[in-house]
């Protein structure tokens, strides 16, 4: 009867420890932010008023964006990691061409969360819809 108990009992903890490692590990990877890290360009102005990949005519004032696989139309917010401010894009074009790069926005986007003199910033980015 006691060794019975003794692995019943051995059972049970086993159990809760494996219940509890579960339960640690789903909650870690549900509980991020879902922000990732990049950096990001502007479109340069010889740009302005040519088409884009989606067959929009691109307008430096508009908070668009070019990325290389997310569907047209795709939203995303964009926030400074030095100056914590943060802007929506719609993606419309296909792009950057630079591989350590998801993102170039437009001027106006790139406007509100960076001085355009900075060229290249350090973001974190979400996909909204």
């Amino acid at each position: 009867m006691k060794t019975f108990y003794r692995i019943t009992q051995y059972v049970f903890k086993t159990y809760i420890l494996l219940l509890t490692i579960f339960v640690i590990s789903c909650g870690s990877r549900n509980s991020g932010s879902g922000y990732k890290s990049t950096s990001v360009s502007y479109y340069a102005n010889k740009f302005d008023g040519k088409k884009t990949a989606s067959g929009e005519t691109y307008r430096h004032s508009k908070m668009t964006g070019a990325h290389k696989s997310l569907s047209f139309g795709t939203r995303v917010e964009i926030v400074n990691v030095e100056n914590d401010k943060s802007v929506i894009i719609t993606v419309n074009d296909r792009g950057p061409l630079k591989p350590s790069r998801e993102f170039d926005l437009s001027q106006g986007a790139f406007k509100k969360i960076a001085n355009l003199n900075a060229g290249i910033i350090k973001v974190k980015y979400r996909i909204l819809k």
